[in-house]
């Protein structure tokens, strides 16, 4: 077995930087709970700024912004929509129905993307019986659908739908800032057309922990409540909200590097016999491809794959991740 590994699991595998390290061990810290932690105060206003909202409010992790978000759309029984392979309905442990009462109706995204015309008959009627429809969640870029990027005509013709029918709009962006550097248009773009965003800061851009959530200042004084009521309030956070500052000023250009590595992995899978790209374009540092049954088992691929030294996601019977970071 290899003593070192090239790890591609996940970008989450990511270390902090001996430069993020030491930012972190100069942080100036307070209690947040208290509102009185400088570093975390810096962080919230500045997420904000780049999403162009009123607040943000940082968090342990993204399923926590998102759980949070979920809530302070939401009312219990009411229903949210979403793509079948969301993180929000596949990975936060049935959080919406546990945390808010709220149940999801999913549809059969293309990649994880949806389309106006999927939402346009989906509104529950104003019927005692049926439960009521509140909120959509998109995801962008989207995990299980091989990191692609939401086309933001797509976003903006859903944000005029909702809009229209008087519903919220959450964006679980924890790979926002992936589709920001891959197609140029500013996060505050992408913020515009959402009530809520969460972003991430310990996936591409390496920070040991953390995401936050934004929005209109209400909605984020409630948020506020949510994470004390989920267990989600720290006191000198200001340490870890020091790694995410060093990360938004030196981490989210340098994406467009895994977005490379990931194109030569992409074409590296697609001439090998047996693998095939699933789908067969990869637009961000994100590359999902299936193992042919006469080849093997994806546990068995992954495992001839780490006697090499390199490491990948078993995230299917047959079906493969590989995902660039900072620290490839």
């Amino acid at each position: 077995m290899p003593e070192r590994f090239i790890d591609l699991r996940s970008d989450t595998v990511t270390r902090p930087t001996p430069a993020m390290r030491a930012a972190m061990h100069d942080a100036e810290v307070g209690d947040d709970v208290f509102h009185e932690d400088p570093t975390v105060n810096r962080l919230e206003e500045r997420v904000a700024a780049l999403l162009g909202k009123e607040a943000a409010l940082f968090v342990p992790s993204g399923t926590m912004s998102n759980q949070i978000a979920v809530r302070v759309h939401t009312q219990p029984g009411d229903e949210l929509i979403c793509d079948v392979d969301c993180h929000i309905y596949n990975y936060e442990a049935g959080g919406p129905a546990l945390h808010s009462g709220v149940t999801c109706r999913t549809l059969d995204g293309t990649c994880g993307i949806l389309d106006v015309t999927q939402l346009e008959d989906k509104i529950r009627p104003d019927d005692d019986h049926q439960v009521r429809t509140r909120l959509v969640c998109l995801e962008n870029t989207h995990n299980r659908g091989g990191g692609r990027i939401y086309p933001f005509e797509k976003i903006q013709a859903i944000h005029a739908w909702t809009r229209k029918h008087g519903l919220r709009l959450h964006l679980d962006g924890a790979r926002l800032w992936n589709a920001v550097v891959a197609t140029g248009i500013p996060a505050k773009q992408w913020g515009a057309l959402f009530d809520t965003v969460s972003v991430g800061f310990s996936k591409g851009l390496g920070a040991p922990v953390g995401s936050a959530l934004a929005g209109p200042r209400d909605l984020i004084k409630h948020a506020r409540r949510v994470r004390k009521l989920l267990g989600g309030g720290m006191r000198q956070a200001g340490v870890l909200a020091a790694a995410a500052l060093y990360a938004l000023d030196h981490h989210i250009e340098r994406l467009a590097e895994d977005h490379r590595n990931a194109q030569v992995i992409a074409q590296a899978i697609a001439q090998t016999p047996g693998l095939q790209l699933t789908p067969p374009e990869v637009e961000t540092n994100l590359i999902w491809f299936r193992v042919r049954p006469e080849v093997g088992t994806a546990n068995e691929v992954a495992a001839a794959l780490k006697e090499q030294g390199l490491l990948v996601h078993a995230a299917g019977p047959q079906t493969l991740r590989a995902c660039t970071h900072l620290d490839v």
